[in-house]
């Protein structure tokens, strides 16, 4: 596994400023947590999604890829740090 946050510059009030991946050996999501501008968070995993987070049907780009676009910053990050979101998603 690896673990990936991505932070999405944007003024959109009704959308996730920062997203934590957790991604398999193949680069799909395994479990997601979406983070708000309010400070609320959703999250998904295989068995669990809501209306506005769910795991995506395509693989994750790689994090340099993700960088290219100049409205992401994406980095990976250790297991610890996305437990840590996704306890608090929880």
């Amino acid at each position: 596994m690896k673990y990936v946050k991505v932070i999405w510059h944007h003024d959109f009030d009704d959308e996730p400023v920062s997203y934590f991946h957790e991604v398999g050996d193949d680069n799909y999501e395994t479990r997601r947590v979406q983070v708000y501008r309010d400070g609320h968070r959703e999250w998904a995993d295989e068995n669990h999604e809501t209306a506005t987070a769910g795991l995506a049907e395509i693989p994750i780009a790689p994090v340099d890829e993700i960088t290219s676009q100049p409205e992401f910053d994406a980095a990976e990050i250790t297991r610890d740090e996305f437990e840590t979101e996704w306890s608090r998603a929880q």
